[in-house]
This record gives C-alpha cells, sequence and structure tokens, in this order.
C-alpha cells in the first residue's frame, strides 16, 4: 500500500521502499569476517614459524647465509618455549645436511677461508649442542626435554653415518648420558632414555656402561656420588635381558661402516660389570641393596665373568637381618649352586632368619621356595632338620593364617622326605614309671628357642605339640589342615605352591563364598545385667570396683 513504510533500517528498494535485512545473511557474513580475522597471538606465532622455516631454507639454499645458523641458535636459546623449540628442530634439519654432504669437515688441500668456514660451523655445532644439553634437557618442561633427547640421539645417527671409523666417545652420546645421571633422581626423561635407545641398542648400552664407569671414577661430592649412583642403578635395573652369545648384539643405533667398533661377547659383559662395581662401591642406601638383592639372580649375576666377586656383598646384606637377609638367601643359592661357593655357616644363618617378622613378612613366599630347595638334601643331620620343623611350628602359634598354611605342609613334607624326624609327632615312652610320672605332672619342653646354633637346640627330643594346638585355631582352614599330623601317615607330599599366595583376604573371602549345607545353629541367652546381680555386685562388678580402688 502506498502508506506503507518498512522499518528505518531498512534499505531502500529501487521503487523507493524499505527492504528488511535478513538476519540470517547478516550472522553468517560476521562469521566469515571473524574467520578472516585472525588473533594477534597466532598471527606472531606463524610469522615466527615463517621467519625460521625461510632462515632454515636459505642456509640449505647457499653459503651466503650461513650467518643464519647464528640467528637460529639466538631463537633456541630464548625463553619461548615454541619459538625456541622450532628453532631447535631447524637447526637439527641443518646440521643434519651439513653433516652428511661432508661441509663440517677439514680435508686435504683445503684453502684457509674454506677451512675457516669448516671451524666456523663446528664451533656453531658445539653452541647447539650446548643449548640441548644445558638448556633443553636440564628444563622443567618434560616436552622440552624428550625433543632435546630425540634431538641429540638423531645427530649421533647422522655423525656415524658421516664418519668413517665413527667412535661414540667422540660424540654427543657421552655428555648426553652423563647429563642423565646428574638429573634429579626422578626426572622422567631418563626413563624416556632407557626404553627408546639403552634397552634397545647394544652400542648405546655398551657406551653407557663405559661412561657410568667414568663418571664414578672421577672425584664427586658426597651428595652428588649418592645421585649419580642413585639414577645409573635405575638405569642398569632397566635391564632385563643378558645377551648369552655374540648373535645377541646385533641392534645398533649408529651407522658406522667399520666393524672394528663393535664390541666381543666378553668385553660387553666386562663393561656392564665394570658398570655394575662402579655403582655397588658408590653407596647403596637400604632399598637400592633391596632392589639389587631382588633381581641379582637372573639380571646382574649374567653380566660377571666371576660373579663370586660379589660373594662379600651377599654376605654382608646376608647378616643385615630382616627382609634384605631374605633377599640376600637367592643370591647366595645361585653362588653355591652354580658357582660352587663354600658357606659353611649358611644353615646357622638360615636359621637366625627364623624370627618373628618372618611369616608376616611381604617376602614370605619367596623365602619359603628356597628354605624348601635348601632343605631338600636327604643327607641333612636329622637334629638340623628337627630345630627348623620345631622353630617354625612355635612360630606358627603366633603367625598370621596365610602364613601358618605355609608352615604346616612344609613340616609334613619335611617329615615325608626325613623319616628320622618322624617320631616328634609321636614318642612312645615305654618306661611305666616314667609314663604315669608324665602323665600326671608333664614334662618341660626341652626345646631351647633361645640357642642360635640349630645342632645344639634339643629339637629332636622335643615334639610338635605346636601343630596339635593349631588344630584349635580360630580360622577353620588352619584347624583343618593342622589335623594332618594326627592322621595316618600316609597322604603324598603338599604340593607348596598351592599354599604360598594365600592372604587373610582370600582366606577370609573362601569362607564367605562358601556354600552351607545348613544354617549353623546359634544359641546363647543376653544377660540382664553385666557387672550387677539382684542385690549388689556380682564377682565382675566386684573385681571392676577393686581394680577402681586400688588406682
Amino acid at each position: 500500500m502506498p502508506g506503507t513504510k518498512t522499518a528505518s533500517t531498512g534499505v531502500k528498494s529501487p521503487g523507493g521502499v524499505k527492504r528488511k535485512r535478513d538476519p540470517a545473511k547478516a550472522e553468517r557474513r560476521e562469521a566469515k569476517s571473524k574467520k578472516r580475522q585472525k588473533s594477534p597471538q597466532s598471527a606472531d606465532e606463524e610469522d615466527v614459524q615463517a621467519n625460521i622455516l625461510q632462515l632454515e631454507a636459505q642456509i640449505l639454499e647457499s653459503r651466503r647465509h650461513y650467518n643464519n645458523i647464528a640467528t637460529l641458535l639466538q631463537l633456541a636459546g630464548k625463553n619461548d618455549d615454541d619459538a625456541s623449540v622450532l628453532a631447535a628442530v631447524a637447526l637439527c634439519r641443518v646440521f643434519s645436511r651439513l653433516l652428511a654432504a661432508g661441509d663440517m669437515v677439514k680435508s686435504k688441500g683445503m684453502g684457509e677461508a674454506e677451512a675457516t668456514v669448516v671451524a666456523w660451523l663446528r664451533e656453531r655445532y658445539r653452541e647447539f649442542l650446548d643449548v640441548l644439553l644445558q638448556r633443553f634437557l636440564r628444563s622443567q618442561n618434560p616436552a622440552q626435554q624428550s625433543v632435546a633427547l630425540t634431538l641429540l640421539m638423531r645427530l649421533v645417527k647422522e655423525e656415524s653415518k658421516a664418519t668413517a671409523d665413527y667412535n661414540l666417545k667422540n660424540g654427543p652420546l657421552t655428555r648426553l648420558v652423563e647429563t642423565l645421571l646428574f638429573l634429579p633422581h626422578d626426572d622422567p626423561i631418563r626413563e624416556e632414555f632407557a626404553d627408546k635407545h639403552f634397552k634397545l641398542f647394544d652400542d648405546v648400552r655398551f657406551h653407557t656402561f663405559k661412561t657410568i664407569k667414568n663418571v664414578l671414577a672421577t672425584e664427586l661430592e658426597d651428595v652428588e656420588r649418592k645421585l649419580v649412583a642413585s639414577n645409573s642403578l635405575s638405569l642398569l635395573l632397566s635391564l632385563d635381558t643378558v645377551p648369552q652369545s655374540k648373535d645377541d648384539i646385533k641392534n645398533y643405533h649408529t651407522e658406522s661402516q667399520s666393524k672394528s667398533s663393535r664390541p666381543t661377547l666378553q668385553v660387553y659383559k666386562v663393561q656392564a660389570q665394570e658398570a655394575w662395581l662402579a655403582t655397588m662401591r658408590a653407596g647403596l642406601d637400604k632399598d637400592q641393596r633391596k632392589a639389587i638383592l631382588t633381581v641379582f639372580s637372573y639380571q646382574i649375576a649374567p653380566w660377571f665373568q666371576q660373579p663370586e666377586m660379589l660373594m662379600d656383598f651377599l654376605t654382608d646384606s646376608y647378616d643385615v637381618g630382616g627382609a634384605t637377609s631374605l633377599l640376600a638367601l637367592s643370591g647366595l643359592y645361585y653362588l653355591i649352586s652354580e658357582k660352587n661357593l663354600d658357606y659353611p655357616s649358611f644353615y646357622l644363618k638360615l636359621y637366625s632368619l627364623l624370627d618373628e617378622g618372618l611369616l608376616h613378612s611381604k617376602h614370605r613366599s619367596r623365602f619359603f621356595r628356597l628354605l624348601d630347595t635348601f632343605m631338600s638334601s636327604t643327607h641333612l643331620p636329622a637334629a638340623l632338620v628337627a630345630s627348623f620343623i620345631k622353630r617354625l611350628s612355635r612360630l606358627a602359634l603366633h603367625g598370621p593364617p596365610a602364613g601358618v598354611v605355609i608352615v604346616v605342609p612344609w613340616v609334613y613334607n619335611m617329615f615325608k622326605r626325613h623319616p628320622a624326624c618322624t617320631f616328634m609327632m609321636h614318642r612312645e615312652v615305654r618306661d611305666p614309671a616314667l609314663k604315669e610320672k608324665l602323665e600326671t605332672e608333664g614334662m618341660d619342653d626341652p626345646f631351647d628357642m633361645d640357642e642360635l646354633d640349630p645342632m645344639e637346640t634339643n629339637a629332636i627330643d622335643s615334639s610338635v605339640w605346636e601343630l596339635e594346638a593349631l588344630q584349635s585355631h580360630y580360622h577353620p582352614n588352619v584347624a583343618t589342615l593342622a589335623k594332618i599330623i594326627s592322621e595316618q601317615f600316609t597322604k603324598r607330599s603338599y604340593n607348596l605352591e598351592d599354599f604360598l599366595d594365600h592372604s587373610y583376604t582370600a582366606l577370609l573371602d573362601t569362607e564367605l563364598d562358601r556354600d552351607l549345607k545348613k544354617d549353623p545353629e546359634v544359641e546363647f541367652e543376653i544377660p540382664k545385667r553385666i557387672l550387677t546381680a539382684e542385690e549388689g555386685l556380682n564377682p565382675i562388678g566386684q573385681l571392676l570396683q577393686q581394680v577402681i580402688e586400688a588406682n
């Protein structure tokens, strides 16, 4: 209609009438304009990245732009994490190209100007390694540490390609391992080095052995020596396999054409042995000693040409007592069985380990596996075997159910294996007078629990009354198992492995999950009074009153 108008914000149509704007179209145009607009920060980051890539391209394009290397070094040394990482990666690519092209090696007949350029490039290369080792690898930023490790190991590989007779000692790997040894003991980059390089490549492992030995051979302060020893121990313990032949030494990180640098199996093991000895001599705390003893037989001893040289370490650990002594058992057994170690006081020391904490120890299963092996010989004296049986039976009286269910089958197996001790279960007294006296007055147990020598405890003259007492144990599984001593001695020996991994929780869960054939009968009377009677106090109340008055 002629008098009708659109909103004042509209645009006039060709006929003079204003048109409404489409809101949807306006929003789309606004969104597109926002997309085209970038934040200043992202624009600066793109500018920095483009600048770094341009500097790198110019270096590779012409030698006239070698001064760009100094510019990239300045960027890599700045505190800007993103820019420094990009510059470091670019420098790694640049020096990899230069190494591959041979532009960093002086050759015969080279002019003075060329030699000056080579010297300048090598100096910048050393500066770049310093940046990676001192700034990146020691950084608090794990991402920067990981980048530095990757770049350094790539440069090691590139150097080996460019040199005919490459020696890892002269490359960045030595400085890399030294830096890792001086980092804090909880630094994660050392574990990354172990997983990605130390455990995979034999040449890196071999050179790390040498570096550990050399670093610990230098004069260090006590704090530094303990730190280096702790870090070297974490690296060495990460190795879970030991080469058995030269064919097992075949994985190399470097690509040098010379095969003379490849170690033989004997030289390889000698370096590992020296690294272990240097670490052990640097001083170990209790937890570190336990860590070594735990894996000694299969992870440490195979590296040694003569494991007998560790006898003093093992015997000293054996004398410490507690869990440390339990862990030292397997190492001593390895030397006795495999290397014919003569240790006359072995059973005397073994007997001393049977203390009140044994059945409560987390290493209980490991100890009983070894104890079963040590006591397997049928040529052991009956008095010695009887002492072990008697002492463990006595400890079982105060042990947890999970420990008692190990002791009873073990004792039964000992009786089956050593028949001379079986009369400890049943000794018939033939003298009528003595028999009557024993029935009326009883007797003192001749076993001396405080005697340290198992041959002098008089256990052979005693009995296993403790196991009969366990037949009244509050836990039904323990009580049932202990009854085997009172039954006919015809059952086959137990498989000890079936009892070693029990815990109190597992025993309780088994009882709770058991299907009951009938409901248990419960019969009791709730007392009306606890301390009083119809008139006055009952005996318990009177006793309580006396205690209160006495205090």
